[in-house]
């Protein structure tokens, strides 16, 4: 995802050395420049970037005047850039990401844009994944449509998985492994709020804390007091328990 960015200082030169550091990473965009305090309230106001960097003292307004005239509308991650030592408690009142002491070279610069970077992709997530739930919720809500892709989320990524490749899923509390032939992954739900929303001539409940994917069972094992020993495709096995002899039934009629 790219974020786009704004450049505000009175010096030429200053916002030149920021757009030179900022040219080779593909992930900010820079939007535009503004030189003095007014212009930068009315092109933040305009172009409502992500990130700014900004000097403190510039004419007309200063650094702090300009984020005291944009908090009500917009809010942007902050860096200010300044040659002056004095503002930087009152930088991190304000919520500063960084406090850039110039002059600086690259190295100091690429710390603080990776600072903002990692609040930056904080900030997407969530948005991210509220749309790709609210998408999956609407799928879910059409009349006789269920889950066809599980989100799940690995290493900071976030995958939608297809229900068709998933053998069976696993409960330990609210915690839940979702087994596939390649790989587990985990979610944060209660196990019969999934199961209300998955196919139920696919997944099957066969315990208090197992669903299991018909296609993949290949046999059944007899056990103790009634139970099974479910052997899936995958190699996995998995109990069908007591409690939940009527599925059982109900399975053995799909298959028969």
């Amino acid at each position: 995802m790219k974020h786009t960015c704004l450049i505000i200082d009175d010096e030429v030169l200053a916002r030149e050395v920021i757009r030179t550091f900022l040219h080779d990473d593909l992930s900010i965009e820079v939007i535009g420049e503004a030189s003095n305090g007014s212009e930068a309230v009315v092109k933040i106001l305009q172009h409502r970037p992500d990130l700014i960097f900004i000097d403190i003292q510039m004419p007309e307004l200063d650094g702090f005047g300009v984020l005291k005239e944009i908090w009500p509308h917009h809010q942007p991650f902050v860096v200010f850039t300044t040659a002056y030592d004095q503002y930087a408690l009152r930088a991190f009142e304000v919520n500063a990401i960084d406090y850039l002491l110039k002059p600086f070279d690259e190295i100091r610069f690429h710390q603080s844009l990776g600072r903002a970077k990692e609040r930056l992709s904080q900030r997407a997530q969530p948005k991210i994944e509220e749309l790709v739930n609210s998408l999956l919720r609407e799928q879910k809500d059409k009349p006789g449509n269920y889950l066809q892709r599980i989100l799940v989320k690995e290493a900071g990524k976030m995958y939608l998985v297809k229900t068709e490749d998933i053998s069976h899923f696993s409960a330990d509390g609210n915690y839940i492994s979702v087994f596939t032939n390649l790989k587990t992954y985990t979610i944060y739900e209660s196990l019969s709020s999934l199961e209300a929303r998955l196919d139920p001539d696919v997944m099957i409940r066969v315990g208090r804390s197992n669903i299991v994917n018909m296609n993949y069972i290949s046999e059944l094992e007899t056990y103790f007091n009634g139970e099974y020993i479910i052997h899936l495709s995958t190699g996995d096995k998995v109990k069908w328990t007591r409690g939940y002899r009527d599925n059982i039934k109900a399975f053995l009629s799909k298959i028969g």
